[in-house]
């Protein structure tokens, strides 16, 4: 992270680039996965859904850059929902299951962490905003 030119910077590009990107990962995650595993089950795809939506309304920000704010906060709620999904690894831990379905748990663990990551990062950027334009509640 590093805050330049009253820019808050993840990897040196914006918050909203940066969620492109992440948009883009989970996009080809889900296909790649989804190929990989041989899977005919929809719920492979659910990353890149995920990251369809996230992708979308990254661009959008940049696109209309008076409607940033709602945009990135509709991203950033994607971004939670994504790690929330993740959890679901939690479950299948208890259960002594882990990895018995190695694509799908793999998927999951990397939903919880990357998009925990990717939600820290989005906090992380609307406080940073704050603190350099307060009036902006």
């Amino acid at each position: 992270m590093d805050q330049k030119n009253n820019e808050f910077l993840v990897f040196g590009k914006t918050i909203e680039v940066f969620s492109l990107y992440y948009g883009i990962f989970l996009i080809v995650w889900g296909i790649v996965i989804s190929f990989l595993s041989g899977s005919s089950s929809y719920t492979s795809y659910i990353p890149s859904f995920l990251g369809v939506i996230i992708f979308l309304f990254s661009y959008l920000s940049l696109k209309y850059t008076s409607k940033k704010k709602l945009f990135m906060h509709i991203t950033a709620t994607i971004g939670l929902i994504t790690m929330l999904g993740g959890l679901d690894i939690l479950r299948i831990l208890s259960k002594g299951n882990l990895f018995s379905n190695l694509w799908a748990d793999l998927s999951k663990s990397m939903m919880l962490i990357t998009g925990g990551l990717f939600v820290y990062y989005c906090f992380s950027s609307f406080r940073f905003a704050r603190k350099i334009n307060p009036e902006s509640k």
